[in-house]
């Protein structure tokens, strides 16, 4: 039986099944081979394109891409500019070696070249005094160069207010900035203002002044009879006296002149900076005495009604951050009141209040956050951006502390990134404006009061009962059908 299915199965046809089997053997291993060929040549075609072409960064902080900011300034080269890597054979960063592949593909002005220190042990001296890690870079264009050390590409900072460290990858920032620093021959002079008792600059303020090549000057008014001709900008920070009515002057036609002011000035023990204030005044924005209160929950965070959380208004200042989702915070801040637009300028409100916002005129001796016969009644503005005609310009902001370390890491950054977007524009450095760190971290959640107060009621209230109610029915169900079964 089994001799006669073989049969029935395989027939004796002369060897020709087994021809047509060899030869469908040979049709499938050369097919096999062209696709493989195919295969081969499409793996190398791809290798040659650029990395830009060929890879796709899907990471929450956008870790692997460019910004158009650096591409702005990257097009616009006219010089060749060097990018040396050193860097052992082996030690590569994977991250720095696919950002340095997006800069030499995007310019034929750059060139990226390796340098092993094994090979070249001297070469880093010409240009640093420091310890040379792996992974560090020199970015040089004719005589200029400007050395970056691997600590400055993964940058870890610690927090004394919540004993943490924390690590962000300032590449393409560090690098960037590197490039318009080898490339200009004058940097901006940002000139800040002193002898009215002001605070120093916080240190991550001070440090992205200086990453995004501003120079920086003391100025005291008081000694000089004009403001320097080479001043891009002014800057007054968290002064807590006021200044004099001549260097109101000083400052009123400095910016008809063209100039650029740039203010963080809020509440002072001592009422109001009355002399300042009136720089705002000529435009009509007049600022209210005290401290602003929200009533409003969803405005406010950490159960701090002086802790606020205003709305922006879109604009070349804030337009980087609305898109990002990202929120300033203001503390302790002076309500400002546009009443109208100066015929030669032209007033926009960055930042503003809810309308149930009110003013405190008790000011820092504040007893209760309940609205007093006397307070003043909202919505202000928090933050203003005065054109005047001329080209002047004027940024404002009604918080002395909303720069410091503490409430910029609240915001997860937002508030330097707000300050410097500010400042690039009034230097006239837009394209290399908002380069920032990207956080390998998770960053803060900052939410409003109200927001809080919900989840709290969800997860300690509403899930639990629902999981209770849901138990419930699951045993009282099964309780009837076994009792219908019986």
């Amino acid at each position: 039986m089994l001799e006669k299915l073989k049969r029935f199965f395989a027939p004796d046809d002369g060897g020709k099944n087994g021809r047509a089997a060899m030869a469908g053997g040979a049709y499938s291993l050369a097919m096999t081979a062209v696709v493989l060929a195919i295969v081969v040549v499409i793996n190398f075609l791809a290798s040659a394109l650029p990395s830009t072409w060929t890879k796709y960064d899907i990471s929450a902080t956008k870790l692997y891409s460019i910004t158009s900011n650096t591409k702005a300034v990257v097009n616009n080269l006219e010089d060749d500019v060097t990018i040396y890597w050193i860097v052992q054979s082996g030690e590569e960063d994977d991250v720095i070696e696919n950002l340095l592949a997006k800069y030499d593909s995007l310019s034929d002005h750059i060139t990226v070249e390796k340098k092993n220190p094994d090979v070249y042990p001297t070469f880093a001296e010409q240009y640093t005094d420091e310890t040379v890690a792996n992974n560090s870079l020199v970015v040089e264009c004719g005589e200029r160069s400007r050395y970056i050390g691997y600590d400055d590409i993964y940058v870890s900072d610690s927090s004394m207010y919540s004993y943490s460290y924390s690590t962000s990858f300032d590449g393409e920032g560090a690098i960037t900035s590197a490039i318009d620093y080898v490339i200009s021959d004058e940097l901006p002079q940002v000139y800040v203002l002193e002898g009215h008792g002001e605070a120093e600059l916080p240190a991550t303020f001070a440090d992205q002044i200086a990453k995004d090549n501003m120079e920086t000057q003391s100025l005291s008014l008081l000694n000089v009879d004009e403001i320097p001709e080479d001043a891009s900008c002014i800057l007054i920070f968290s002064p807590s006296s006021d200044i004099s009515e001549e260097e109101k002057t000083m400052l009123a036609d400095y910016v008809a002149a063209g100039g650029s002011l740039f203010v963080a000035a809020g509440p002072v023990e001592d009422g109001v900076l009355t002399n300042l204030y009136a720089l705002l005044e000529d435009y009509g924005v007049e600022a209210a005495e005290g401290v602003v209160i929200e009533a409003d929950r969803e405005h406010y965070a950490f159960q701090m009604p002086y802790i606020l959380m205003p709305d922006m208004a879109s604009s070349d200042v804030t337009d980087s951050l609305i898109d990002e989702n990202y929120y300033p915070i203001m503390p302790l801040s002076l309500g400002l009141t546009v009443s109208g637009s100066a015929s030669d300028a032209t007033v926009t409100e960055l930042l503003t209040t809810s309308d149930e916002a009110f003013s405190k005129v008790a000011g820092f001796d504040i007893t209760t956050y309940d609205k007093e016969d006397g307070d003043i009644d909202g919505p202000f503005a928090l933050a203003v951006d005065i054109e005047h005609t001329s080209g002047g310009r004027i940024v404002w902001f009604a918080s002395s502390d909303f720069l410091a370390d503490m409430y910029n890491a609240y915001s997860s950054g937002a508030n330097n990134n707000l300050a410097m977007n500010a400042l690039s524009q009034l230097v006239g450095e837009t394209e290399a404006m908002a380069i920032r760190s990207k956080s390998l971290n998770y960053n803060y959640l900052t939410i409003s009061d109200s927001t809080s107060s919900l989840l709290k009621v969800v997860m300690i209230g509403v899930f639990p009962l629902a999981y209770l109610g849901i138990g419930i029915a699951v045993v009282v169900n099964r309780r009837r059908m076994h009792n219908e079964a019986a």
